[in-house]
């Protein structure tokens, strides 16, 4: 994650940014929007974190592993040079998404998207598609496994699962955010079990030990992980209002 935001930072001295008025991410996003004001206090005026958190549970990890495996299994994959047999590891690919795919989703929005609806009317008693739902998953594996590279899917969800600020000060994510020097909104959404409101909370009140400026919202939404990309009059509120502060913070300092 570091590595990354560093990437980020030499890319917007190339062009000319010195100092963002707001880094804004969701997931995997806001793990980089916590890095950035980490690494770079005097580079961010206000940072907002979406549906991420400090660190991955350890059933995070295990998620990420057994998607990497299913990549890894694929007869197509040859230890990551499938580039240069012009192939592509789709199976492992489409099954790793599946997984995914399933984390993303609360129950409630699974269920009322596809309940237990069949395909056509009767079961087949076999392994080919029936039910509505194994009809989406298979559809979003498909078309994943053939726009998005294996090697970065494997690199991601490393990063993903070696990220912990606090590791690097003996467990206290406060101490690790003692260089913050910018306000913070946080926000998670009520259904989101693959980044849980905890994970949202554990960071704020590491800010608030840490002596930081932060604001907290838990968003009800019925739509999981996925909530934080989708309409909501709350999240959209809170969102605006932050930034609206943002905007006329800037005016006043170009006055």
């Amino acid at each position: 994650m570091a590595d990354w935001v560093h990437s980020q930072a030499r890319l917007a001295d190339h062009l000319g940014i010195s100092r963002f008025a707001a880094v804004v991410g969701g997931s995997l996003g806001g793990m980089q929007a916590l890095q950035w004001t980490i690494a770079y206090p005097e580079r961010v005026a206000n940072a907002v974190v979406i549906a991420a958190t400090p660190r991955l549970s350890a059933q995070n990890i295990a998620f990420n592993e057994v998607a990497r495996q299913a990549i890894r299994s694929d007869p197509d994959f040859f230890d990551g040079w499938y580039a240069e047999r012009e192939a592509i590891p789709k199976l492992g690919l489409k099954l790793a998404r599946m997984i995914g795919h399933i984390t993303y989703l609360s129950e409630h929005s699974m269920g009322s998207r596809f309940g237990r609806d069949l395909r056509s009317d009767q079961l087949n008693f076999g392994y080919d598609v029936e039910f509505q739902v194994e009809s989406y998953l298979r559809h979003q594996g498909d078309t994943f496994s053939t726009r998005f590279d294996a090697n970065t899917y494997l690199l991601m969800t490393k990063a993903l699962d070696y990220f912990d600020p606090a590791g690097q000060h003996d467990g206290d994510l406060a101490a690790a955010l003692a260089p913050v020097a910018c306000p913070y909104l946080v926000i998670s959404f009520t259904t989101d079990w693959r980044f849980a409101p905890a994970r949202s909370r554990e960071l704020v009140d590491a800010l608030l030990r840490a002596g930081k400026s932060v604001s907290y919202v838990n968003v009800d939404s019925p739509h999981g992980h996925d909530a934080f990309l989708l309409p909501n009059d709350h999240y959209q509120a809170v969102f605006g209002s932050f930034m609206q502060r943002v905007h006329a913070d800037i005016r006043g300092e170009s006055r």
